[in-house]
């Protein structure tokens, strides 16, 4: 299934609830539960996310629209299963954990649609309309196997037969994630202004966590940026053709990861390699990286890590691996 786009401003469609008179919130979060609505519970909880949430107004589109997306799946399991979303039994929530590992689900994936189901629920409780907090105490197991074993970067080969078939913006885009290391949100916020290719390097503004960062080029991705800026950049013969729909100082056309989406997986498809996300991408240049300068401190700060724990954690097994190869060598 995939991620729904939300369009305007999170700003705005906060608005939409908190401009209500609180009686007038109430009334219509409790209808929109009683019917199950799920577009209405969907616009409440984006509208708490922005309004209460963690970075409120500033969360990611990434973040508004996974939560969404996890919104409206437990409204479908709600419905389906006939659960009274403002008096929900004790043990529905614990159900919704089970029937989802049950079907096959990784542990991770169940934990960001609990996450998004106790958004709901929170904004609820925000307009009024419960004091219901079901996924409080619920237990999801933990899945210990190490993150670059469940989810492998992609393989030299795999890069190098996608970018043979991409198109220009789409190779661009898999240059900046797989060998600049960025993350798909942060890749399609850049505008022409964050590229210095005479400096080789990139100027991330909005990473994770709003921070911002200096990435370096490889010697690979400043000849495509080169290219790329040549045809794309305002006065190339490519910026004003098309239907262009984000701001001309950025530099994709991608409106949106969805969008994204479809234009990799046509250059995966065709290069006969299975596309498994973007973040194995990231984590190809974060493997590339650490294996070149074996220091896990360089390798966050290249990556936007938070923490160098964070890299430690991620590519343990890696490191692990190398020493293992090493020392079959004595």
């Amino acid at each position: 299934m995939t991620l729904v786009q939300y369009q305007g401003s999170l700003l705005s469609q906060t608005r939409e609830w908190t401009n209500l008179h609180d009686e007038e919130l109430r009334r219509r979060a409790v209808k929109a539960a009683g019917e199950k609505d799920s577009p209405a519970l969907v616009s409440l909880s984006v509208a708490y996310l922005g309004h209460q949430g963690g970075s409120g107004v500033l969360s990611s589109p990434r973040t508004v629209e996974a939560y969404a997306l996890g919104v409206r799946q437990f409204v479908e399991h709600a419905t389906s299963q006939a659960v009274n979303l403002l008096r929900p039994g004790r043990h529905d929530a614990q159900g919704y954990v089970n029937a989802m590992l049950a079907a096959g689900r990784a542990p991770a994936g169940v934990q960001l649609k609990v996450a998004a189901a106790g958004c709901l629920y929170r904004a609820l409780r925000w307009a009024g309309a419960t004091e219901a907090d079901p996924f409080r105490d619920v237990k999801v197991p933990k899945d210990r196997t190490p993150g670059i074993v469940k989810r492998p970067p992609y393989s030299e080969d795999d890069i190098a037969d996608v970018i043979e078939q991409a198109d220009v913006q789409a190779k661009f885009l898999l240059f900046l994630t797989a060998h600049a290391g960025l993350r798909i949100s942060e890749a399609l916020a850049l505008e022409w202004q964050d590229l210095d290719e005479s400096a080789r390097r990139i100027h991330v503004r909005s990473g994770k966590g709003r921070k911002s960062r200096i990435v370096a080029m490889s010697s690979s991705l400043g000849r495509a940026a080169r290219a790329y800026r040549a045809q794309f950049a305002p006065g190339g013969p490519e910026h004003d053709t098309g239907h262009r729909t984000t701001p001309p100082e950025r530099v994709f056309r991608y409106a949106s990861v969805m969008t994204a989406r479809y234009h990799i997986e046509k250059a995966f498809r065709a290069a006969g390699v299975p596309f498994r996300g973007f973040h194995p991408g990231r984590k190809y240049a974060g493997t590339k990286l650490l294996r070149q300068i074996k220091d896990f401190g360089r390798v966050a700060a290249h990556l936007g890590h938070e923490s160098v724990d964070t890299t430690r954690r991620g590519y343990a097994q890696l490191a692990a691996d190398d020493l293992k190869e090493d020392l079959s060598g004595w």
